[in-house]
């Protein structure tokens, strides 16, 4: 990769990460634009590729602690039921994390699962999947609004909505699913706002990418080594700063769109981008504009 390419790829993922058009899409889509599709590296080259769209994305939730820190930084203080115990006492504090951990639970486990049988790696390498998903789940934010536009401020996150919302996050192993518009469906069909389901959307991207990064590292550190070069670690940081700056600044602006004008734009936008990348690859043309 050079400095231009994870440049490019770091904007993209900053620009989409907390829009429903899926970031690792994307940036499987600008991969193979830059001439990055996974036949033409070598295996250190492609481990890294994977490696690299899981770690910026990472970059880019960081930004949710940045510009939400206030609230996810947030404790109970008021005094917990009289009798609770003493892990009652602690849930009652951290109550906010404990739902955090509640809705990551689904997407540890079926994560784990698909890496460890390679079909996480074999999505990753497949543009045409990508672009089915796009198309899939634009037709489906057609009407997704008028299916589940009955959220409340009334009602509030319990742990049963918290864990149903996480089984929706799992979809998002999919390449061009999206793990927004995962979780934010998943918080609508649990009776909240499209406001008030994509702010846990955001909050429980913290822990789901934490989780991915490590696990990413881990795997990197245990196989061959020779992709840690200087240069590669160097586009790592520089992924993950441009990521996290530009996600910062797409992100209230995201909030304020779907508030206001709900899924519809977003669902025409992937129906075009998927349906131009399923014309192109059924008639045999390359998405590569490099060599």
């Amino acid at each position: 990769m050079t400095w231009l390419d994870t440049i490019i790829i770091a904007i993209v993922e900053g620009l989409t990460e907390f829009l429903p058009v899926s970031s690792t899409g994307h940036m499987i889509i600008a991969q193979h634009l830059l001439g990055l599709s996974p036949d033409t590296l070598s295996e250190p080259d492609k481990a890294f590729i994977h490696a690299f769209t899981f770690i910026i994305q990472f970059g880019a939730i960081l930004s949710v602690v940045c510009l939400y820190w206030k609230r996810f930084f947030q404790f109970d203080h008021s005094p917990a039921p009289e009798g609770s115990s003493t892990f009652q006492k602690l849930k009652h504090k951290f109550y906010f994390y404990w739902l955090l951990i509640v809705g990551v639970v689904p997407a540890v486990v079926i994560g784990l699962a698909a890496k460890k049988s390679g079909l996480l790696d074999w999505l990753l390498d497949s543009v045409l999947v990508v672009a089915v998903m796009l198309v899939v789940g634009g037709v489906f934010m057609l009407f997704c609004d008028k299916l589940f536009n009955k959220g409340s401020d009334a009602n509030q996150l319990n742990e049963k909505r918290a864990f149903n919302i996480g089984l929706y996050q799992c979809i998002s192993v999919i390449p061009g699913v999206s793990r927004s518009m995962a979780t934010i469906v998943g918080g609508m069909t649990q009776g909240l706002t499209r406001k008030r389901a994509a702010e846990f959307s955001f909050f429980l991207a913290v822990p789901t990418m934490a989780g991915a990064t490590l696990l990413d590292l881990l795997d990197l550190l245990k196989e061959d080594a020779s992709w840690a070069t200087s240069h590669n670690i160097t586009m790592l940081i520089l992924g993950c700063v441009v990521a996290f700056v530009v996600a910062l600044l797409a992100m209230k602006w995201f909030v304020s769109f779907l508030t206001k004008y709900g899924f519809k734009a977003f669902g025409i936008y992937r129906i075009i981008v998927g349906g131009a990348i399923i014309v192109l690859l059924l008639t045999g043309h390359s998405l590569a504009m490099v060599d």
